[in-house]
């Protein structure tokens, strides 16, 4: 009896993990599909910025590469240069320039 029960569990476990593992992680998995719009830049940096506290570079990378704006997704154009006079025209005067910049170009090298 113990032999048969072994067989079945030895037919059964290549299936399960052959199909159902890859299955069961891709169901688990983060998407930014999921991750919320918002209408503008500033109110997406607002959020992660000022409410979540994360870094200046960081909030800005997030909204660039994680959640759609106005529509967009990625949202920060597609070379550094045109990210930095983008999240520039789009961004308060609070935000240093050499921030941008340096999250443009983390932006550029991660999406």
């Amino acid at each position: 009896m113990r032999i048969a029960k072994l067989l079945t569990v030895s037919r059964v476990l290549p299936f399960v993990l052959r199909f159902g593992l890859p299955l069961a992680l891709a169901a688990c998995g983060d998407s930014a599909v999921d991750a919320d719009a918002f209408d503008t830049l500033q109110a997406c940096y607002d959020e992660h910025h000022n409410e979540e506290m994360f870094t200046v570079q960081k909030a800005i990378v997030v909204c660039c590469i994680d959640h759609p704006i106005a529509g967009v997704h990625p949202s920060c154009k597609t070379t550094q240069a045109d990210c930095v006079t983008h999240v520039r025209a789009e961004l308060g005067s609070s935000v240093v320039d050499a921030d941008i910049t340096a999250a443009c170009t983390t932006y550029i090298s991660q999406k």
